[in-house]
Formats: C-alpha cells, structure tokens, sequence
C-alpha cells in the first residue's frame, strides 16, 4: 500500500484523529510506533517511516508505544471496499482461523491461492496473515494487562497464546521487559473466574448507538437477550464455554464490553464478535459519503451520519431467525424464538445472568435436529425447514464463514434448507458481514422508497437503483430500515386515533 509522507506526516502534525487506524508511525531513533494521535512530541521527518497497519510496523521490527497504545485505536483498513477478500480474512483470523490452521487453509476457505492471499496482504496491511494474526494476539494482551488486574497467567491464556512461556518470551523481545512491567496499577491481580473482564473496545466516530440499540432491541429474543437504552447483555455459548456479555457505550470513542465466561481462552473470539455485532471496524465517512451521492439517501444519512449495519452472534442463530421470520412481522418472529428457545434452549444459572431476566441460551442445531419443531406454532414446512437445516449445520459447522466473493456465498447459503435468495442476503449482511449483501426482496426497502403517491418500487428496479450503492449496499439497506421504521413509527399514532374515532 502506498502512503504519501507528506500526507502522512501532517496528519501526525496535526494529530488528526481522522487517520487514527489508517496509518501507524515508527521512529527510528527510538524503534516505537505510534498512532496519529499520540500526544508525543512529533519526531523529525527523516526518522520516521509509515505503515498501513499495526501488524506491519511490529513486523518491521517497532514495538507499541505505551503512551498512544496502538491497540486501542479503531480497527480501520483503507483497503476496505477495494479488497473484500482481506477484509473476509481478517474476520476469519480474529475469529482464530489461524490459531489452530494454516495460511493454506485460509486461503483455501476464501477461494484464492496462499501466494496470491500474502499479496494481497502486502499490498493493503504491509504485513503477512502470520503477522497481523500474531499482533491482534500480542495486542490484546497488551490491552488486558493494562485494563485489568487479571494475573500474568490468565492474560496469557485470555489473548490466545499457547503457553506462558510463549507469552513471557515474546513481551521480552517485543517490549524489552517483562509483561508484568506493562502494568500501570501496582493493586493486587483478581482472577476472573467470579468476576467480568471489562475491556475497552475502539470505534471510528461518529457512532449511531441509539440506532444499534433500536434495532437489536426489536429482534431480542426474552430470555436470551436484555435490551435498554444504555445496556444491551446476552448470554452466548463458545466451543462449549457459556456465558454472558454486557455491553455499553462508554464515555469517549469505545464500547465497554464485560464479558463473564469460566474459560479465558473464548475471550478473543467473544471479542470477535462484540466487535462483528456492533461493527466497530466500519469507517462511517468513507460509508455515508459514498452513499450520499444519492439525494434520496443523503438526508437519511444526514440525520444518522454513523448508523451502523449491526452483524451476528452466531449463524445458526442468526439462520433459525431469519427463517421463522419469513413472511411474518419482527415482532412475531421475535414471539417465536422465545418459544423456540424455552423449548430447546439449554437454562443458565449464572446470578449475574439471571438478575438481567438471562435464563437460556439459543439452542444448538444439536438440541433442534430431530424435534418437531411445527408444534411450537408455526407452518409445518417451515418447523421441517428449521429441522433440516439444523442437521445441515451438523453436518458442515463451516457452512456460515465467508467464501470467496459474495455470489458464491449467496448460492451456497441458498442451497439451505428454509434458505431463499432474501434470507441468504440477509445472513450475508449479518453474519459474513458482506457490505455490498443487499436482499432486495425485503418489503420495507421497498416501503422506505415509495413516492409521494405511495408508489412503490418493486425488487428489480431496487436493484437496478442499489447498483449506484456498490460497494456498500448494506449500510444503504440498513438506512432504509431505519428510514422505514420511523415512517412507520409516525404513521401508527395516526392508525390508533382512527381506530379510537371508529369505536366511539
């Protein structure tokens, strides 16, 4: 990735938070790299050097500067909407495909070569798969230490190294001192086995929490998912690890997530997927000022300049959702999940859980294949659709990672039982988190671009009109949304006071 130093070196000067996450700086005289925004004196031109991302400045031989803390800045890559196959690699590696994997077997699950999966790395992060997989890990560490107490031990296994040893060696080498030398706070270390890790997780502003909050509340399954206007908490399972994880909106640009689970080692992929379902890596400016082009799109985008395009906890879920949802409002298919889970989910009895109304987990596609699953009140074909796709999901666990490029994606998702061409969009756009998903299907698009006279445009001419949104017909999708929900939202007062005149 080419870099102008002239660009890159006023946006230091100026410590310009807008490159914050773009570009990482490193000083030669001293072998640290910093973020924009480091409040550190600027050092000479002539010592410096700049990298597209933080895996390649550690791959060039720099360390994290302690003051800035290149691990908490946002998660952002110029490369994204212009290399879909990196950006389907990074979800796959800090989901941990290269914990127990290969670069091999990454680039075989993305449907391109290893050599040419290293390219395009180079090209947009400067760094190797290898690389960017073992700075997430040295990061996150670094995080934990410094906004934690948890012991060294713990740390260790929480950010994903193999071994203590590993974790006490690589600190050495990085950092030239000892983890336990990172630590700010001299208090005494806690495990976390009774208590939540809280970690800080970064975002690029502008951030439409009411937005998010808004739409993960209307689809919150009772039981599993607790939803207020400050707080959004749920349990979830991973690699049979259960527990709970609150997450709120904190005081600058961060989420704060709490995340209570008896094994340390499920907290990156936890992580993972606090940041997925909140989508904390999508860079809202480079977004809306594509999609603004669009004068019907621009007010929208406007009035909500960093609306999100809210991803997935888990696929199976996100599938058996989508499927009871078909044809059916929010709400009921909202009214079913419940059922669905009082029946088959497994009861949680973790006090923090319980006192936020959290007593079930969603169920598995282990707990569904076999059941009869019509009998909680719904269509016949649809429980056996739910059914067949639970054993489906037995079969191939790996049947909701990203593919190759977003068609073939669409027709392997659609191959599903239960699973046409709108729902494979739409578990595209939440849970492989494709931006440029779009189910052009969906009614309420349709609704949010009627005319003055309420007419509508049907499925084709959306997707005619969506292709001026590439590469980011997503968040255009989840503008209409939120468009077609506050019409509908002014539009039912006017509904209830016809209904009151009618019963006078």
């Amino acid at each position: 990735m080419d870099l102008d130093p002239d660009a890159c070196r006023r946006a230091f000067v100026t410590r310009d938070p807008r490159f914050d996450g773009r570009i990482f700086c490193g000083v030669k005289t001293t072998g640290i790299y910093c973020r924009p925004i480091c409040p550190a004196r600027t050092p000479k031109a002539e010592n410096v050097v700049y990298f597209p991302s933080a895996a390649a400045a550690q791959e060039a031989g720099f360390r994290p500067c302690l003051r800035c803390r290149p691990e908490a800045s946002p998660d952002l890559g110029a490369w994204r909407g212009t290399s879909n196959t990196v950006s389907r690699a990074l979800s796959l590696i800090e989901g941990g495909a290269l914990d127990q994997g290969d670069v091999d077997a990454l680039a075989e699950r993305l449907g391109v070569g290893e050599r040419q999966l290293r390219r395009l790395f180079r090209q947009h992060l400067g760094a190797s798969p290898v690389a960017v997989a073992q700075t997430r890990r040295v990061l996150l560490a670094k995080q934990l230490i410094q906004e934690t107490r948890l012991p060294m031990t713990e740390v260790a296994l929480a950010s994903g190294f193999g071994s203590v040893r590993r974790f006490n060696e690589t600190f050495q080498q990085l950092f030239g001192r000892a983890p336990g030398a990172l630590r700010r706070s001299r208090q005494p270390a806690e495990s976390a086995a009774g208590a939540g890790v809280t970690v800080r997780l970064a975002y690029r502003a502008p951030y439409d929490w009411d937005g998010v909050i808004g739409f993960l509340a209307a689809r919150a399954i009772p039981g599993v998912e607790a939803v207020a206007s400050d707080r959004y908490a749920r349990t979830l399972a991973v690699d049979g690890a259960r527990g709970l994880v609150v997450v709120r909106r904190g005081d600058g640009d961060w989420l704060e997530a709490e995340i209570r689970f008896p094994r340390l080692e499920a907290l990156p992929a936890v992580i993972a997927r606090v940041r997925r379902v909140f989508d904390l890596a999508a860079d809202p400016a480079l977004i809306g000022g594509h999609l603004a082009q669009d004068p019907v799109l621009a007010p929208w985008i406007a009035a909500r300049p960093g609306l999100r395009a809210p991803g997935a906890w888990d696929g199976f879920e996100l599938a058996v959702r989508a499927i009871l949802g078909q044809q059916i409002t929010v709400a009921a298919a909202r009214n079913l999940a419940a059922r669905l889970t009082g029946a088959y989910g497994a009861c949680v009895d973790d006090p923090a859980a319980v006192e936020l109304g959290l007593t079930r987990l969603f169920p598995t596609p282990e707990q569904l294949a076999g059941q009869d699953i019509a009998a909680l009140g719904m269509p016949r074909s649809r429980g056996a659709a739910l059914e067949a796709l639970a054993r489906k999901v037995l079969a191939d666990p790996a049947v909701f990672t990203p593919r190759a490029d977003l068609d073939s994606a669409i027709a392997a998702l659609s191959a599903l039982p239960g699973v046409g061409e709108w729902t494979a969009q739409y578990i595209a756009l939440r849970e492989l988190r494709e931006p440029d998903a779009f189910p052009h299907g969906d009614v309420a698009l349709m609704r949010a671009l009627a005319d003055a006279d309420g007419q509508r445009p049907d499925a084709q001419d959306l997707l005619a009109r969506a292709e001026a949104w590439r590469p980011w017909r997503a968040y255009a999708a989840q503008h209409l949304w939120a468009a077609d929900a506050a019409q509908q939202h002014q539009i039912a007062p006017k509904r209830s006071r016809k209904h009151d005149r009618r019963a006078a």
